[in-house]
């Protein structure tokens, strides 16, 4: 018999019980993974905006208050219905490559570097941080895209929640505190990022007491105020791209005004999936779309409604999921990886006429590329991360070249008529929570609420499942029988699996949404409802 402390037992850090209850109304929902930013998305509906107003509002919020996930020096897709009743259309505004990138200047060491991706390792991991690792930022021409092609209410509007966050300044709760710790070796080699972050050299620590400070963040007021007042094209062509221009040229970065200027935000069809009376409208391009919809192939059909995810059913989940990542790793190079810090956002809208959106936009790495720009205090990704660093090899780094993404914001059909919306954050995580998530909704009739608590497994790549600790005996028998299997903790962190939030939307006009549990900011929000009362998260 185990001693309880066997080091053969799995070590549970976290000893409780974490729930978060479903926004639940007949109007508008938004879900995000930051309460703030699903608040200024909720105002915009209260306001009069549809639900592209509230998507966008509720990005640019987390472009402020999550920087360790997302801001406007980073990229994104999203899958719309931007019309009640309409198709859904993907938005691709996702990562690309400087023209002017020099592939001379990621020399590698030999080795393979243990990180998101298992690349070999680059000298001086100038991919991963630093100014050689800036892709072309997009997510603010994603946004307007969106705002300006489907938006109701103004730009400054839009944009105005925003930017009183930004004069506000970040708050320095624990959570801030774990996220910059966790990139502080980092953020400590750029001036501006550790002026800001690092407090005296150290990341803040929230006082022992009474309510958090609040971190100020440089220039960024002042950008978001500009962009206000100019409009986004002020970011690729106006006094913003300059000053952009002008810090990056300053850290002898690639990226530079052609760059920006010849940015453009591309709309096209999603990948449309269809299974069993279902209908899966998925992010194509270079995301995780084509994925999931191998990994539905090979599943099977769906369980029987009502009945819950069993042995069975988990081992045939993990072995299209293994298959799925086989296939694209050879075919498509995104590189074996590893388990690594949740480093995405992903928010879902609908208002009260049936618009949704589901939008998922990162910096990629945690803090991104770790360098906010002094001039505009625009913390800005490591895009060039997403490339093998070896430019024979497929998804290899090169010019102008767009790699290969794993996100994969969605929306589909049931057999019975109801929607369901969303996508997570987790890098290469995304894939499964998504189709689980997903699958207990549409396949098993689940709610939204008891779906976003059910256990999961994780596949990130071809060779070994991860499975939640409170899946039982029978169900971690059936996974091994498929693969090795490793049982670990889904807690606040580590992180070892992906952050989804989703949307229901009923035949009858119920709406559901719930967010992440184990995401300590994250919340959904719904409009005032017939009964005149506001259900939230």
């Amino acid at each position: 018999m185990s001693s309880p402390a066997s080091p053969s037992l799995p070590y549970r850090s976290e000893y409780w019980e974490l729930r978060k209850p479903a926004a639940r109304g007949r109007k508008g929902v938004v879900v995000a993974q930051a309460r703030e930013a699903a608040e200024a998305g909720l105002a915009l509906l209260e306001a009069g905006g549809n639900a592209i107003d509230a998507a966008v509002g509720t990005a640019l919020a987390l472009a402020v208050i999550e920087p360790s996930n997302s801001g406007l020096g980073g990229i994104g897709f999203a899958v719309l219905r931007p019309e009640p009743e309409g198709e859904p259309v993907v938005v691709d505004f996702g990562p690309r490559a400087p023209r002017g990138l020099d592939v001379r200047a990621f020399p590698l060491t030999g080795r393979m570097k243990e990180d998101l991706f298992s690349w070999p390792e680059v000298a001086g991991d100038v991919n991963i941080h630093g100014p050689l690792s800036f892709a072309v930022p997009a997510s603010v021409a994603g946004y307007a895209h969106m705002h300006q092609r489907w938006g109701r209410l103004p730009w400054r509007e839009v944009l105005a929640p925003a930017l009183a966050l930004a004069r506000r300044g970040l708050p320095a709760d624990w959570f801030t505190t774990l996220k910059i710790a966790s990139a502080a070796k980092e953020l400590r080699l750029y001036p501006e990022s550790a002026r800001i972050y690092l407090r005296d050299g150290l990341p803040p620590v929230p006082p022992y007491q009474g309510s958090p400070s609040f971190l100020p963040l440089g220039r960024l007021p002042e950008t978001l105020e500009r962009l206000a007042q100019a409009g986004a094209e002020d970011f690729y062509r106006g006094e913003i791209a300059q000053a952009i221009i002008k810090d990056v040229e300053a850290m002898g970065g690639f990226l530079d005004a052609e760059d920006l200027a010849l940015l453009s935000v591309e709309t096209r069809a999603p990948l449309l999936h269809e299974r069993a009376g279902q209908r899966w409208w998925l992010a194509s391009g270079l995301t995780a779309g084509k994925t999931l919809a191998a990994v539905l192939d090979t599943i099977g059909p769906p369980a029987p409604r009502g009945s819950r995810p069993d042995a069975a059913w988990y081992a045939r989940l993990a072995a299209a999921l293994l298959a799925a990542y086989r296939r694209r790793l050879e075919g498509e190079g995104a590189g074996p990886g590893r388990a690594a810090e949740t480093c995405t956002t992903h928010l879902t809208v609908c208002d009260a006429e049936g618009r949704i959106a589901a939008v998922t936009t990162t910096l990629l790495s945690s803090m991104g590329s770790r360098v906010v720009l002094p001039t505009t205090g625009i913390l800005m990704n490591n895009g060039i991360m997403w490339f093998d660093p070896r430019p024979e090899h497929p998804n290899g780094i090169a010019p102008g070249k767009r790699p290969l993404t794993n996100m994969c914001p969605l929306i589909a059909q049931g057999s019975a008529g109801e929607i369901v919306a969303g996508g997570a954050s987790g890098g290469r995580r995304i894939l499964a929570a998504v189709a689980q998530t997903a699958s207990f909704v549409l396949d098993f009739g689940m709610d939204v609420e008891e779906a976003a608590h059910w256990p999961r497994i994780d596949v990130s790549g071809p060779e070994r499942i991860h499975a939640d600790l409170r899946l039982g005996p029978e169900i971690i028998a059936a996974l091994e029988a498929v693969a090795p299997v490793t049982r670990v903790e889904h807690g606040v962190f580590p992180i070892n699996f992906a952050c989804p939030n989703f949307l229901l939307l009923h035949p009858d006009g119920r709406r559901e949404g719930v967010s992440d549990a184990r995401s300590p900011w994250s919340a959904a929000l719904a409009e005032e409802s017939a009964a005149g009362k506001t259900a939230g998260a």
